[in-house]
């Protein structure tokens, strides 16, 4: 059956390849988007870069500040070293006396007043002699009882410095009592005149204000700030410090440490991308600058418009064109996989329509004449399966083998000659029931109580053939005799039972059939005491008829596969076999109705 259509040609060229050529050049403006957005990319790059840049001049300049800010407060403590009061007042001189010792710490706290007048920055100067005494900007200074000066950390890492100005991290100071101020500490031990001797600490507290007014004047957008952190991660200030205490805000504060002087790096967070600027001072500390990129790069939002703009447009008209090329492309291919599809289903008169003579044209020519070949091999396997199963169908109703009939008719008329009426009559109605079950033209699916009655026949006139030499139990629950099977399908397995291995046993044989239903399959067991098998004996077994079963019946190969044939490769049969033990074989079929 074919199909009339309508033809599509496709543009006059005399190959597909040609077509999909021309089609590519239409996308070419797909290419010139992705190369726009690319361009964007690189853009956005360098101007990053260049922010990058801008920041770390601005944090330079703050670093500077600072820097000079740190180096005033060191000239304050270079002032108290070489004053000659505050030596002579912490050396260790016995000869002056409370008078004197007043006169001193007048003149000190006169000196560190005046430098206190001139720098509203700083807090308090103090100086704490190893010999006991103290002196600091206050004539009156009360010292807290409770705060072991000895333990504060600026007092420590003073003396540990042996000399060098040792900047703190924000503490409070609480060395003065009933005061409590938030404080950076600068100090420093103080040295003999000889400078080996070391006879006290200097001691500056410069409120945090300062160092807020350096790094919060700076104009890095409206969400850009700058931090700082000592040489140990310790926030020295941050503008929202509240909310950095409470947890309520981090910072990259390992990226920040691990970072040299002079670098930048990038971050995502979740308010947008951040660039950070790190720059080191001379006494530890990291000062950090942190900016936006949304914000410092003001053309990145309109260069993103621009390109996206045209980008869509472009996108939209190739959209349009592919949309377009494609359908006249592949029009003729979804012909002719609507054609397959036809053959999938079965229907193998189909001849798909060819257009041009190029690829795809060849293609159906290709695909009618593969159609027309498997028609006719699928005709010829149908064929010649046919006449395989009628072949083995005939094959295995000839159950009733020459040898077997004549064994048996010898044996009706020996028991004739010898007056054995009864025996005579019921043997040989067993013999016709056999010859009935096996020529009979029903079908080939029989009710299992047929198939046991056939067997009981067949094993009746066994039974009476080999008298005393054989035995035999059939047991077949009631529960399956409704059901259905494959009319003489136990047969062969009882003959080859009989003749293969009971008959030559020098002791009684004994075969049991039974019959049993499980959850999903019924199963029969033909079972004997004879003389079993070996592994090779048992691999020849299953061999196919023509192989090696010429002379043992019919082969249980045969009979699995029609089994198979009829239900399907998961119900089989299976044997169990071992000399001088006897054989079992268990045949499954399905549940049938």
């Amino acid at each position: 059956m074919s199909r009339d259509r309508v033809r599509y040609p496709l543009f006059p060229l005399k190959s597909i390849q040609s077509s999909i050529s021309f089609a590519f050049s239409c996308l070419i403006l797909v290419a010139i988007v992705s190369t726009s957005l690319i361009s964007y990319q690189l853009s956005v790059r360098a101007v990053e870069k260049n922010a990058q840049g801008y920041i770390e001049e601005i944090i330079k300049q703050v670093n500077t500040n600072i820097q000079s800010y740190v180096d005033n407060m060191e000239n304050i403590s270079l002032l108290a070293m070489t004053n000659k009061d505050v030596k002579y007042y912490i050396s260790d001189n016995n000869f002056i006396g409370p008078e004197g010792l007043r006169t001193y710490e007048k003149r000190i706290s006169d000196l560190f007043q005046a430098i206190l007048y001139t720098r509203k920055d700083i807090a308090n100067i103090m100086v704490f002699g190893y010999n006991g005494r103290f002196v600091s900007d206050r004539r009156i200074t009360p010292l807290n009882p409770n705060a072991k000066l000895k333990e504060q950390s600026w007092y420590a890492d003073a003396r540990a410095a042996g000399g060098k100005s040792v900047i703190s991290a924000p503490h409070v100071q609480n060395i003065i009592k009933n005061e409590y101020r938030w404080v950076v500490s600068l100090s420093r031990e103080l040295k003999s005149t000889d400078g080996i001797t070391a006879e006290g600490v200097f001691l500056v507290d410069l409120n945090l204000n300062v160092i807020n007014d350096l790094a919060s004047n700076i104009n890095m957008g409206q969400k850009g700030y700058v931090f700082i952190v000592d040489d140990k991660g310790n926030i020295v200030y941050h503008p929202q410090q509240q909310l950095i205490n409470s947890n309520l805000r981090t910072e990259l504060i390992p990226e920040v440490t691990a970072a040299a002087s002079g670098t930048s790096f990038i971050a995502d967070g979740e308010e947008g991308k951040r660039i950070y600027s790190v720059q080191n001072t001379s006494f530890g500390w990291k000062i950090v600058g942190v900016a936006y990129t949304d914000e410092l790069i003001a053309s990145k939002a309109s260069l993103r418009n621009s390109i996206l703009l045209y980008a869509l447009c472009g996108l939209a008209v190739s959209l349009v064109i592919s949309i377009w090329l494609s359908h006249r492309f592949s029009k003729p291919i979804k012909d002719l996989q609507a054609d397959m599809k036809l053959v999938e289903r079965g229907n193998f008169d189909i001849q798909t329509e060819i257009g041009q003579m190029n690829e795809i044209g060849q293609l159906g020519r290709t695909f009618n004449m593969m159609v027309g070949r498997i028609k006719t091999l699928m005709q010829e396997i149908i064929q010649n399966q046919e006449t395989k199963r009628k072949s083995e169908l005939q094959l295995l109703q000839a159950q009733i083998n020459p040898h077997f009939l004549y064994n048996t008719l010898d044996s009706i008329v020996w028991m004739a000659e010898q007056k054995q009426h009864e025996e005579v009559v019921l043997m040989t109605s067993a013999l016709a029931k056999l010859f009935r079950a096996s020529i009979t033209k029903d079908k080939e699916l029989i009710p299992i109580r047929v198939e046991a009655e056939h067997i009981k026949n067949y094993l009746l006139i066994q039974k009476m053939r080999y008298d005393s030499q054989l035995d035999y139990e059939i047991d077949f629950a009631d529960e399956i005799m409704g059901h259905k099977t494959l009319k003489i399908l136990l047969q062969p397995f009882v003959e080859n039972a009989i003749y293969h291995g009971i008959r030559h046993n020098a002791e009684k044989g004994f075969i049991t059939v039974r019959g049993r239903k499980h959850s999903d399959h019924i199963a029969f067991e033909v079972e004997d005491n004879g003389q079993g098998m070996s592994p090779e004996q048992l691999h020849r077994l299953l061999l196919p008829y023509e192989e090696d079963n010429r002379n043992k019946g019919i082969g249980v190969r045969n009979v699995n596969e029609r089994i198979q044939l009829y239900f399907g490769h998961e119900y089989s049969v299976h044997i169990r076999s071992e000399l001088e033990a006897g054989t079992c074989v268990t045949i499954r079929i399905p549940i049938l109705d």
